[in-house]
């Protein structure tokens, strides 16, 4: 790559400009294996919009499995076999022991997240109860959830109940979604991130990478969630599991995973990254290069269907590189 075009484009960001798609495309035609100029650029736009503190949040699978949706990837879908554990919605209890578990964690987020369409009426209500015990016995704990396709009546009782975000990934390109999902649209999903941020509610929305999206379709991705102006971005990147419709797949490249992360930065610079499931597998030994490749926040402690690192394992991992973090306790 011509240092002078990635110089140019590193002080465009810097100066608060915009890049356009032809030049996010440039970037991204960079050669896996020179990758380390643009996550210096990266880096630098990370260090002036985000600083130098990581967001840990920390996720409990609260109904598991059974999801009517035929989304490709998805472990939970009732269409693959894959032998995941099946539950109901737990209770409250068990989700007030899960934010102490967070808390242990020094996670500073908890998200309560739901397999499935949707919610009925009265899992919301277990739900909304639940958030405020959490959020009164632990204060400094913000309390995240992710149920599905909403509508105006159920968020006004989550914003009520005091949800302070909501997830809600688009997954993939609205070009490329017809080949991951057939059971509901791109507008679904888009009409229901457009009602959270009309209530006022944060929203956090990203997707997958290594779903046989072209590179196109992923710089795609990333201007549609930098019009959506999302609070956080969250990205996943593709651990194929057996039984899914993708089990095949071959997953992106480490080198590729870091240069996509980079890539985000330089569209959404001012956002949370956040990097989520698929990084111990896909990242292995180079894990701490997401934090020069643009992120400044992850998943702490297991996935939704997946194992994750160790806690103690991430907290040594940022004390090692001198990244302070958000303290989700009040002790």
């Amino acid at each position: 790559m011509n240092d002078k075009f990635l110089s140019h484009i590193e002080k465009k960001v810097l100066r608060g400009e915009e890049i356009t798609f032809s030049e996010a495309e440039e970037l991204y035609r960079i050669d896996d294996n020179n990758i380390m100029p643009i996550l210096s650029s990266a880096s630098a736009i990370t260090r002036k919009y985000r600083k130098d503190i990581v967001n840990l949040c920390a996720i409990t699978a609260a109904r598991s499995g059974l999801c009517p949706e035929d989304c490709a990837f998805c472990a939970q879908s009732m269409r693959h076999h894959t032998g995941l554990s099946v539950y109901p919605l737990i209770s409250e209890g068990e989700m007030l022991k899960k934010a102490e578990e967070a808390q242990k964690y020094s996670a500073n987020r908890f998200c309560i997240v739901t397999s499935g369409r949707s919610v009925n009426e009265k899992e919301l209500e277990v739900i909304t109860r639940a958030i405020k015990k959490i959020k009164n016995k632990f204060p400094n704990l913000k309390v995240d959830a992710s149920l599905g396709i909403l509508k105006a009546p159920e968020i006004e009782k989550l914003k009520a109940a005091g949800l302070d975000r909501y997830n809600h990934n688009l997954e993939t390109a609205e070009s490329y979604f017809p080949r991951i999902c057939t059971t509901h649209t791109y507008a679904e999903r888009m009409s229901t991130i457009k009602l959270i941020k009309k209530a006022g509610i944060e929203i956090c929305c990203g997707g997958i990478i290594g779903l046989g999206e072209s590179n196109a379709q992923r710089i795609e991705l990333a201007f549609t969630l930098a019009e959506l102006d999302i609070d956080s971005l969250p990205l996943n990147f593709l651990n194929p599991v057996p039984g899914t419709s993708l089990k095949d797949i071959h997953p992106p490249s480490p080198f590729n995973i870091l240069k996509t992360i980079a890539l985000f930065r330089f569209i959404i610079p001012k956002k949370e990254i956040r990097i989520c499931a698929g990084r111990q597998v896909n990242l292995r030994s180079i894990q701490p290069f997401i934090f020069m490749a643009g992120a400044d926040a992850i998943i702490i402690g297991n996935y939704l269907t997946t194992k994750g690192s160790e806690p103690q394992d991430d907290l040594k991992m940022l004390d090692d590189l001198g990244l302070s973090r958000i303290r989700g306790h009040s002790l």
